[in-house]
């Protein structure tokens, strides 16, 4: 049967979490959650508790195919939280026996992942990662991008469309997005210095240490925070790491359009020039525990 807690209990769990992992930070109340007890356990192969987190939004004809693609014996925890969707995503992970988290209405992006995060963090997850519910990035390399994380050489692993020359190209990328992208990567690269072929990858897997470490919930709750969690890894100092990624680029694939991206663009320009004003004295809370 599964449990249904009231506002209460949802907001008191989540004050005992920020209390204890984010140094005081608050969360919004916005999220109801149906615990169930899937696992895809990894036996006595590894200690740490590995989950995964699906942030969605109108996913339901692309989950299935999605979750049928994640390897056997590596995930403990999967996690979905729907952004307010209208195609019944939320009633379809439920009946797949997925831990849903359904916001009441479309919160965006950002806002999206800290709910994943936050309900990671509370599930005992040692290693989170965020794998889009859409197919677009392919869900058999997660062990890798683990992998990563369990031994020690690095925090943050990006799965990198660019890593392997042509790969962007391959899986249908647009040119514009390329083209938008390289820009953006060389940009970031001269500033906070990663070394990185890719900053803007849907494909991430962070440590329970980078996450009970960074303020991210002082991030924006629409795509910037994508950027806005890499300078906030390059100022803490935690080590990232990339593995090349196949993607695909389809119908029903979630991407954004022209202007969506004009203004992510935009967004991570300024986000990594506040970065330097911080580096320059003029302090901001987002850098700051």
């Amino acid at each position: 049967m599964r449990y249904h807690p009231s506002s209460k209990e949802v907001k008191r769990a989540n004050a005992e979490l920020v209390k204890a992992e984010t140094g005081g930070m608050q969360v919004p109340d916005t999220a109801q959650k149906k615990p169930s007890s899937l696992t895809v356990g990894r036996g006595t192969i590894e200690p740490l508790r590995t989950v995964v987190v699906m942030p969605a939004y109108n996913a339901a004809k692309t989950l299935e195919t999605t979750l049928a693609k994640i390897p056997p014996g590596v995930v403990d925890t999967i996690i979905l939280v729907d952004d307010g969707s209208r195609d019944g995503t939320a009633a379809l992970a439920v009946s797949l026996d997925l831990v849903v988290i359904s916001h009441p209405h479309n919160a965006g992006y950002g806002a999206n992942q800290k709910t994943c995060y936050i309900e990671a963090l509370r599930d005992g997850a040692d290693v989170i990662v965020m794998l889009h519910p859409d197919g677009q990035y392919d869900p058999a390399i997660l062990d890798d991008m683990v992998e990563v994380i369990r031994s020690g050489r690095a925090d943050v692993v990006l799965g990198s469309r660019f890593l392997n020359r042509g790969g962007a190209r391959a899986g249908g990328m647009p040119w514009w997005k390329r083209i938008a992208n390289r820009f953006l990567t060389g940009y970031e690269n001269r500033v906070l210095g990663l070394g990185l072929t890719e900053y803007h990858t849907g494909y991430r897997a962070y440590s329970r240490a980078f996450l009970t470490t960074v303020p991210f919930l002082r991030n924006s709750n629409d795509f910037v925070f994508d950027t806005q969690i890499l300078t906030q890894a390059a100022s803490f100092k935690f080590k990232v790491a990339e593995v090349p990624v196949t993607t695909k680029y389809f119908e029903d694939a979630s991407s954004v359009n022209f202007r969506v991206s004009l203004i992510y663009g935009l967004k991570t320009v300024w986000t990594v020039n506040r970065y330097v004003l911080h580096r320059l004295g003029l302090r901001s809370r987002r850098y700051s525990r």
